[in-house]
């Protein structure tokens, strides 16, 4: 088992305007909408304040076989609880991404953008969420990614601090069927642009196993 914000941050503060990451990209969903983005040696900061971007990153083929992953996160300042099924107002504190597709595919898109990773056809992602208006455990299909989506709600829209521990095999049958695939990027989403809040929030400890 492995730490991944322990080996993939190594600065220790950044500017929200900055990549916290070496190795992860911030990508945006709008010119001028990006989340603040803080590291330190084992964890990153998360600010939203009407706003909403991604980072992410490719994984290695050598944790291609990932089939089990934890992490801690906290909330201090919530957004609203919303339904996460509908797009539009479908904002949510933060969600974790874990995209899987066959391993020749994945070989095919090695390079491409996270953009790309969620529209090739054969991909699957799971998306843990903290955050929206259901219950926890909840399976729900996502209003951006069709089939090949499915958020796993582990905590409602509110603040605490939590450690997460997930069985991604297990999951990816119960929200898609059969074996799961090539573990190929994850990313780390912050959402507060449809009800103009504000998020406080962390994530750390991440680990892969």
């Amino acid at each position: 088992m492995r730490n991944l914000i322990a080996t993939l941050l190594t600065l220790a503060a950044t500017s929200a305007a900055a990549n916290p990451f070496p190795n992860w990209t911030e990508q945006k969903f709008a010119l001028f909408s990006s989340n603040g983005y803080t590291a330190t040696a084992n964890a990153v900061d998360v600010q939203s304040a009407g706003t909403v971007s991604m980072l992410w990153t490719a994984l290695d083929p050598s944790d291609w076989s990932t089939r089990r992953a934890s992490w801690d996160w906290s909330v201090a300042t919530s957004v609203p609880p919303t339904d996460l099924t509908q797009k539009g107002g479908d904002d949510r504190n933060l969600s974790l991404y874990f995209v899987f597709m066959p391993e020749e595919i994945a070989q095919q898109n090695q390079s491409a953008s996270i953009r790309t990773l969620l529209s090739v056809e054969e991909a699957r992602v799971l998306m843990y969420v903290f955050g929206g208006d259901h219950q926890i455990g909840d399976v729900l299909p996502s209003p951006y990614l069709g089939d090949r989506g499915r958020m796993i709600i582990r905590r409602a829209a509110g603040t605490g601090t939590y450690t997460e521990t997930v069985d991604l095999a297990a999951d990816y049958e119960r929200a898609f069927g059969g074996n799961a695939t090539a573990l190929v990027g994850l990313a780390l989403s912050a959402d507060s642009d449809d009800t103009d809040s504000k998020i406080v929030a962390r994530l750390e400890n991440l680990k892969l196993d």
